[in-house]
């Protein structure tokens, strides 16, 4: 059994979806662990996965049986990945799509830890099992900065300043048709999709989550946006701009239409994390990381900037 506790921001949680969050397993994998009794609360076997959870409770969960095969999570390079700072507290990845943030059950690609163990390149070990070291995550299917900590202090702080909203996040975002206004603020809370385990929505008992956006170039079928996060929740922007009607080019799981994708060779969200500024955890010192949209994301511009 591996004993974890439950952090402030998963107070109140169900405790399949906190359990989730803390090992990186599927719910549906969980249930099946509680069902097998798998996992105990504050010391008494849990029996429902919707037991809601508090800040500070033990969960101790049998993760031995439940990780990948030792061939998912051989550490690999993966391809097309870069390492643009690396210090003795952290390092910063410019990670391409098709890579995800750390190894899972259901993921047999490439992940970031992965890729750093295979290059050598140690990180903390703070965290839940299977993305110890990880205080920022990107999806799949998105590509750009990410962040991950290599010293126990640099998780710590790291961890807090994405909590308190001092790291400074920008995206740019390819959005179906054209937003209005031209530029705004969507704050709606986002929680579990009721219909689907992979998805989330704009629920009434989410969690609060603010996305500002800003439109860069309009063309005859989308628009280009500059976005900043207020808050870090699992599919943010795509969920954020699809409750406005405007889903990312690219995301059919919310709403994108796979014609106009198509037409623009695009396999993936039009989604790409462009800059990345905060506090450095040891130092004190400011850093600001930039990176650019990738090949494939630049010929989708190209083919929408020729039609305008």
């Amino acid at each position: 059994m591996t004993a974890l506790f439950v952090p402030d921001g998963l107070d109140g949680e169900r405790l399949d979806v906190a359990a989730a969050r803390m090992t990186g397993l599927s719910r549906s994998r969980l249930v099946e662990l509680l069902d097998a009794g798998g996992i105990v609360v504050n010391g008494q076997q849990a029996v429902k996965a919707s037991l809601r959870v508090a800040a500070g409770d033990l969960v101790d969960i049998a993760l031995d049986e439940a990780r990948p095969p030792v061939s998912r999570i051989h550490p690999a390079l993966a391809d097309g990945l870069g390492i643009v700072h690396q210090d003795d507290d952290l390092v910063v990845v410019d990670k391409p799509a098709g890579v995800a943030a750390h190894p899972s059950l259901g993921w047999d690609g490439p992940d970031v830890l992965g890729h750093l163990a295979a290059a050598g390149i140690t990180v903390a070990t703070s965290g839940p099992p299977e993305r110890a070291g990880i205080v920022q995550r990107l999806d799949v299917g998105t590509s750009g900065l990410m962040v991950v900590a290599r010293s126990e202090a640099a998780y710590s702080v790291l961890k807090q300043a994405f909590r308190d909203r001092r790291v400074d996040k920008e995206y740019q975002a390819l959005a179906q048709g054209h937003p209005d206004p031209a530029s705004g603020t969507i704050d709606a809370p986002i929680g579990r999709h009721p219909g689907s385990d992979w998805k989330f929505a704009v629920t009434s008992d989410g969690r609060p989550s603010i996305t500002h956006y800003a439109t860069v170039e309009a063309f005859r079928y989308a628009s280009l946006l500059a976005v900043r996060l207020e808050t870090g929740r699992t599919h943010q922007i795509r969920v954020h701009l699809a409750a406005v009607r405007h889903p990312l080019v690219g995301d059919p799981l919310y709403g994108g239409d796979p014609v106009l994708a198509a037409r623009l060779g695009l396999e993936r969200q039009w989604l790409h994390a462009v800059r990345l500024a905060f506090t450095h955890p040891v130092t004190g010192d400011p850093v600001e990381f930039v990176s650019q949209p990738s090949a494939d994301l630049r010929r989708a511009l190209a083919v929408l900037q020729a039609e305008t």
